[in-house]
């Protein structure tokens, strides 16, 4: 069964709530004070079935100036509108406001609905026609269908159902995302399904028991029931009106302007990148960081807005901002929003929300990000999300994230991910990307880095690991930094050696003192065989020895380290290997006293060799004795 939303519109008095109990039988005025004022100050809310069998959902809104914030909370999720206007009064101010409310949230179906033609006669009703023609010009309702009706006698209504009937056909069903939304426009009891809240599903689908957050304030409940026009359905899906009974939640807790969506699906954000329009009938330009009244979905939120590129924004221009709010929002790319002024209150403008998570951004560098909205804006969906990952710069971006930010369903995102990857315009490390300029930006520091140590330590095989990493400030997490190490060494442009990083081909340079005396240490260390001196001996004796020259030493294969201050010539330890192995020939377990007799060493030398012995995994010790663990 197909589902639209339909909302009225149009000045207080116009005959929008009489129109709808004529259209359904419902009357959509609920509150004791808007029977006794005769005027709608909450929204209403109606359905009936047209002929074809789509269910129509019907939001009515007050057309009074004071709750003008209450219309836009029931127009955003409606995809179409019916405007009206009482034929003896024609056009009015609310008129005129509520249509550019509806060009500000992106409607693009309407009917022009001309009530209390009872009142009138031809000569009038035909000058009305005329105003509404001249005020619709240039919008979305320039060719709307015209309906004349007359809500007490029935006049027209059929025909309003036909034109409906019509239109039904070419509006396009909204298309199912993963995440399901609902912004809130109502919340209260009922006993035995305890917290009710009521809005207007706008994307996903939702299955009784599932759970889902309720956001900004992300709160977890489950969904204990639905109903759909007062009738229980175990699922619900776009363009409902939905009520949801919610598990976990108390009624305090929430209120309307909160969105219930798919779990952990949202992030709440006080700051929204935006391409931001300003209507022409603003009374005056907005300026730079002004204060405003900002409305997306059922939420109103005081905020103000950062012009990035301007000082003002002119009636009728546009450009791309950041709204800063006092309080926090959970919205997605696409949605829709209206801004009104602080005092006097009236609509302004609105746009679309481009970046719904953004870092706070410093005017300086719009040079830089203006280009990455307009991608987002109006570009490709690649364009649009390798500006998503640009914009997060050194600390890349997870696949998680991105999700949420695109608002693409994830088979979407994967194809267009994987092309970007292919391409290389952008790189993975786990489940994140990074933009390929940061990414190439932050290999050139890593070179950079590594150069200058070479630099500053000519005889050091290479800066240390670890060190290098934690020079890289721009880098947090440690699996970037290692796709970047990997990057550079297939590129051949770095070699690790002993966890040390290097530029290829470098050698350690040594003048011609230090030359000399390794010669004298690396032949001590080869006539010494088993019982080398340790390494604060040798200092005694050299005082001038440097310990990168030991070092330098093990990098070229000559010394190899047992433990802290202990070393052994290679040669030595080859040897040692082969009698060990020799040994274990005839016997099946070697002694400590065994060991000491087949290489004449004292336990000070004996105990660190078995034990790198064992840690080398030739032997192995069990109790006091050794096996070999490895066949020679």
């Amino acid at each position: 069964m197909k589902r639209i939303i339909l909302g009225t519109a149009g000045h207080i008095d116009h005959g929008k709530t009489t129109f709808v109990k004529a259209l359904t039988g419902i009357d959509t005025d609920r509150l004791k004070e808007e029977k006794e004022r005769g005027i709608t100050i909450e929204l209403g809310f109606a359905h009936f079935f047209l002929p074809n069998g789509t269910l129509v959902g019907i939001v009515d809104v007050p057309g009074h100036e004071k709750f003008v914030k209450n219309m836009v909370a029931g127009a955003s999720g409606i995809d179409l509108v019916a405007l009206t206007v009482a034929a003896d009064e024609g056009v009015m101010p609310q008129t005129e406001e509520h249509l550019e409310i509806c060009e500000l949230l992106g409607i693009r179906y309407g009917i022009i609905v001309i009530t209390k033609i009872d009142l009138v006669d031809e000569e009038i009703l035909e000058l009305v026609k005329e105003d509404i023609k001249e005020h619709v010009k240039g919008t979305f309702l320039e060719n709307a269908p015209v309906v004349e009706v007359c809500s007490v006698t029935g006049e027209g209504i059929d025909k309003f159902i036909k034109v409906l009937e019509e239109m039904s056909y070419k509006i396009p069903e909204r298309k199912e995302s993963s995440i399901f939304r609902l912004p809130i426009d109502r919340v209260f009891t009922i006993k035995g399904f305890g917290t009710v809240v009521t809005g207007t599903t706008i994307s996903g689908r939702i299955r009784k028991g599932d759970e889902v957050t309720v956001y900004p304030v992300e709160i977890d409940c489950k969904i204990r029931a639905i109903q759909v026009h007062k009738k229980e359905v175990n699922e619900v899906g776009p363009s409902t009106r939905t009520a949801l009974s919610l598990q976990g939640v108390e009624k305090d807790e929430i209120e309307r302007g909160y969105v219930v969506a798919s779990k952990d699906s949202m992030k709440p954000s006080y700051m929204l990148d935006v391409f931001l329009e300003l209507l022409k009938s603003s009374p005056k330009p907005l300026k730079n960081r002004e204060k405003v009244r900002f409305h997306v979905g059922t939420a109103e939120i005081m905020g103000s807005v950062v012009l990035l590129d301007r000082e003002s924004l002119v009636q009728g221009d546009s450009c791309y901002a950041q709204i800063r709010l006092e309080e926090p929002v959970s919205a997605l790319r696409g949605d829709r929003f209206v801004i009104r002024s602080y005092s006097p209150v009236r609509t302004i403008g609105g746009g679309q929300i481009l970046h719904p998570f953004p870092k706070k951004r410093k005017r300086k560098f719009s040079k830089e990000i203006l280009p990455k909205l307009e991608d987002i804006h109006r570009g490709k969906r690649s364009d649009m999300i390798s500006a998503f990952v640009f914009l997060e710069g050194y600390d890349g971006i997870s696949k998680k994230m991105l999700s949420f930010l695109t608002n693409l369903e994830k088979e979407d995102l994967e194809k267009e991910l994987k092309e970007l990857l292919s391409k290389k315009e952008i790189f993975q490390f786990e489940q994140s990307f990074i933009h390929s300029l940061f990414f190439e930006k932050l290999k050139d520091e890593l070179l950079e880095i590594v150069k200058r140590y070479h630099s500053e330590n000519p005889i050091k095989i290479g800066i240390p690991k670890e060190e290098l990493r934690s020079k890289l400030k721009k880098i947090k997490d440690v699996r970037l930094f290692n796709l970047a190490v990997e990057e550079l060494l297939d590129e051949g442009k770095i070699e690790i050696q002993a966890e040390n990083i290097k530029l290829k081909g470098y050698e350690p340079i040594l003048t011609e003192k230090q030359k000399i005396l390794l010669e004298k240490i690396e032949r001590l260390y080869r006539e010494s065989g088993f019982s080398p001196p340790y390494l604060r001996e040798i200092k005694e004796r050299y005082p001038d020895l440097d310990e990168e020259l030991i070092e330098y030493l093990v990098w070229k294969g000559d010394l190899v380290k047992i433990k802290e201050d202990f070393y052994l010539h290679s040669e030595a330890l080859k040897r040692l290997i082969g009698m060990v192995e020799d040994f274990f020939k005839e016997k099946s377990e070697m002694s400590v006293q065994d060991f000491k007799q087949m290489t004449n060493t004292t336990r000070k030398y004996c105990i660190p060799l078995l034990e790198y012995l064992d840690k080398s995994q030739i032997t192995i010790r069990i109790g006091d004795k050794r096996k070999l663990r490895r066949k020679g």
